[in-house]
């Protein structure tokens, strides 16, 4: 397989909860045309369908070879970059790319790991938290009086920019960094919250919109697998010091962490303000660190 065709096959189209079964062979269809060939489907609605079947013409292997699963996470886990589609801007502080702008970007990454581009309910596109679990948004350009496209079209122009974009052999000298999966990212969440919930900085009743920016912020700077891996450090250091058990830190094992109750450890909420204090500056040292 050629350095093309890899890059390619790491590229999947995810549509999320589509209703007509048309639309899901006409996709099928605009793929192959572009060499893309790595289809999810997140929890269609009537499909399989001899309606897909008949729009997909000779992509059918396309349908057949796709891949069904009942939540976006299932069909995102492994992948180290998930761009979400979207004609509206949302509250979500995410990069902005166009199709093109995007194509470009993918390209050297997907030379390396798996890319993930999500599509939208034809009706009301992804939700806000779809787009929450995204590294970046992509739109397509289009006339300001009528700028709504049909599914299978959005799909074809930003395939379309993908193949336009591949066929730059520059590419293939361009080193990408290696940037952890998105289960590895669910994981460090995990270690994240439960760090927080247990110093008290985060009250688990009355979250606040604490642990949305913190997602947001991690997922629009992008830590790579080294850093992701110090972070972990410095959050296992902070469950020793506050009297909490002491994080696993296997990213192949599911987090489990177990809270001790503060008063049975002696901490006094001074000490414990401590910690967070502690954490907040690591927080930020990262954070002036990191080139948007």
């Amino acid at each position: 397989m050629s350095t093309s065709q890899t890059m390619l096959s790491n590229i999947r189209i995810v549509l999320i909860n589509t209703f007509h079964p048309g639309n899901v062979g006409a996709i099928a269809r605009a793929m192959k045309n572009m060499g893309l060939t790595n289809l999810y489907l997140v929890d269609p609605n009537d499909y399989p369908s001899e309606e897909a079947t008949s729009r997909a013409a000779g992509a059918v292997d396309l349908l057949e070879n796709a891949t069904i699963v009942p939540t976006l996470q299932e069909a995102i886990e492994d992948c180290s970059l998930v761009i979400g589609t979207s004609a509206r801007h949302r509250t979500f502080q995410l990069p902005i790319m166009n199709a093109r702008e995007c194509a470009e970007s993918v390209i050297p990454e997907a030379t390396e790991h798996k890319v993930a581009i999500l599509f939208g309910r034809e009706t009301t596109g992804l939700l806000n938290e779809e787009i929450a679990q995204c590294h970046r948004q992509v739109y397509i350009d289009a006339n300001d009086e009528y700028p709504v496209l049909n599914i299978s079209q959005a799909v074809q122009i930003v395939a379309y920019e993908i193949w336009m974009a591949s066929q730059n052999k520059d590419f293939k000298n361009t080193e990408t960094p290696e940037y952890p999966r998105k289960k590895d990212m669910d994981l460090f969440y995990e270690h994240l919250e439960d760090t927080l919930y247990g110093i008290n900085f985060v009250v688990r009743n009355h979250p606040g919109k604490v642990l949305d920016k913190l997602h947001r912020f991690f997922n629009r700077s992008r830590p790579e697998k080294q850093e992701l891996g110090i972070l972990r450090g410095v959050l296992a250091a902070v469950q020793r010091e506050a009297g909490l058990t002491e994080a696993n830190n296997h990213p192949e094992k599911e987090q489990k962490t177990i809270k001790i109750n503060l008063d049975q450890t002696g901490l006094t909420n001074k000490k414990c303000g401590s910690k967070c204090r502690i954490f907040l500056s690591l927080y930020q040292i990262y954070s002036d660190f990191i080139s948007f």
